[in-house]
This record gives C-alpha cells, sequence and structure tokens, in this order.
C-alpha cells in the first residue's frame, strides 16, 4: 500500500475564527479598563468601608496631579474611562452574544452540561487531575464557568445603568431594589468577573496553547509520540492504487513458459455436449 510522509512541524488545526479573536481581545481590554476605573470610582464612596482598593490597582491618573487640575483625587478621570470603554464592551458584547447565538457556536461550546459530567470534572479539577489535551472542546467545569461569566456581565450592564440614570431607569432600580442595592449587586458582579479573570488567566498560563490558539486562530498539533514526526503512515481507503503482481525474481523465464506449455487443457467434448443439447 503506498504511503504518505506527515510533515516534521505537525498539522495545523483551526480552533477560533477571526471573528471570536477579535470580539475576545476587545472585551478584555473592556473589562480592566472598566475593572480598574470602577475600584477608583468605588474607593470615592465605598460600599464596605472597611474594602478599599490599592490605589496603584486603579485607573484614574496620580491623585496630587488630577487634585490640581480637576480638584479631585481621581474620581472625574475615572467616570470618564469607565463611561468610555461601557460603551464598546456594550456594543462588543452585543455582536459577540449575537454572533455566537446565530452562529450556534455557543450551543455547542457551551451545551448541554450533565450534573454528572460536572461532578466528574470538578472532582478532577479539585485534584489538578483535569485533562486538557483537545482545547477545541470545552469540560463541564468551562462551560459552567463561561455560562455564568456571561450571566454576570449581563448583570453587570443592568446594574451599572440603573447606578448611572437612577431615574431614568427607575424600572431597573427597582428590580434591584434601590440605588445602593444596585450598587451592592454591580459590586458583587464584578468580584465574580474578577475571580472568573483570575481562573483563567490562571490556567491559560498552564496551557498555553489556549493563549496561542485566541491570538493566531490555530494550533500546531504534534505527530503522537508512539509515531515520531516523519514516519510513514497508513493511506486511508480509496487513497491507495492497486497494482499488478510483479513475476517471482528466483523463476526464470524458460521455466514459466515450459510450465504454461505442459500445463493439461481440459477441452470441452464436443459429443457429449451435443448428446446433452
Amino acid at each position: 500500500m503506498a504511503t504518505k510522509t506527515e510533515p516534521a512541524s505537525g498539522q495545523l488545526i483551526p480552533v477560533h475564527s477571526r471573528f471570536v479573536r477579535v470580539t475576545h481581545w476587545l472585551n478584555a481590554a473592556a473589562i480592566i479598563v472598566m475593572i480598574g476605573s470602577g475600584w477608583r470610582i468605588y474607593n470615592n464612596v465605598p460600599v464596605f468601608h472597611w474594602l478599599t482598593f490599592p490605589e496603584w490597582a486603579t485607573l484614574g491618573g496620580d491623585p496630587e496631579i488630577t487634585y490640581k487640575l480637576n480638584k479631585d483625587v481621581g474620581f472625574s478621570n475615572a467616570l470618564l474611562w469607565h463611561f468610555a470603554f461601557m460603551w464598546l464592551f456594550f456594543i462588543n458584547g452585543a455582536v459577540a452574544l449575537g454572533g455566537g447565538l446565530l452562529s450556534g457556536r455557543l450551543r455547542r461550546k457551551w451545551l448541554p452540561i450533565s450534573v454528572a459530567e460536572l461532578i466528574h470534572d470538578v472532582r478532577e479539577a479539585l485534584s489538578f487531575r483535569l485533562a486538557h489535551d483537545d482545547i477545541t472542546i470545552y469540560n463541564a467545569v468551562q462551560k459552567l464557568l463561561y455560562i455564568g461569566v456571561a450571566l454576570a456581565m449581563i448583570l453587570m450592564l443592568a446594574s451599572g445603568l440603573a447606578i448611572w440614570k437612577p431615574v431614568q431607569f427607575g424600572w431597573l432600580t427597582w428590580l434591584f431594589y434601590d440605588f445602593q442595592g444596585a450598587r451592592l449587586v454591580h459590586f458583587l458582579g464584578m468580584s465574580a468577573i474578577a475571580l472568573f479573570l483570575l481562573v483563567h488567566v490562571t490556567l491559560a498560563v498552564l496551557v498555553p496553547q489556549t493563549i496561542v490558539a485566541m491570538t493566531t486562530g490555530s494550533i500546531r498539533v504534534a505527530a503522537p509520540a508512539d509515531e515520531p514526526a516523519g514516519a510513514p503512515f497508513e493511506e486511508p481507503a480509496g487513497w491507495a492504487v492497486e497494482m499488478p503482481p510483479e513475476p517471482l525474481a528466483d523463476a526464470p523465464a524458460d521455466d514459466f513458459a515450459q510450465a504454461a506449455a505442459d500445463a493439461p487443457i481440459d477441452a470441452p467434448d464436443a459429443t457429449k455436449a451435443g448428446e446433452e443439447l
């Protein structure tokens, strides 16, 4: 059977489309800026007075310089950053969610989730034995985390609108009980997203192929360990070309001619054939 040699560098496997990659990185940038600026806004009037964020982790400018220019410690600058990237977060998130739903990608990637599979994968994750051999397929823990963070982002958008325009979006403020209730929900949603980012980035560092796939769109799969790169492999059915059998090299051509001449030929008996007719 014919053989073919596989390239030594492996095979490129497509993982993420350009649409997924662009919306992912835009969303990542928007969330990071909104968290940093949101922490500076939070520090101005904390929800929990015993909890504030370090100044170096916030976005809003140097407090001394901004105080000289704007008579505040960066609160107004943080608001500008927050609202600017809020629109990027909203528009990009709507495009990403709509595209994922219309194409069926989110349904294929995130569903279904079975309870047995989830329990198994949680146990494997807690024991640090959860496999990531095929990054094109999400395990139950990943599916649950992605669905959870998507719902948290929608909740953040709703509570943010209630905080921004509590009168115009009075019905949203009512859903969160009052203005302070909307602030509490906004803070808890931010905490959930920040925790997700911590786990997400940690796993990406531990499995660097995920970063490569989200940057270039594909990954290179190496040859199996028991079949090194460059080794011949059997072609699928339909690739091989049938070749006529070759004559035996050890037998002289005269022997084949003599054997053919000596072979008896069973000719039909004409008399018997006539009797049968």
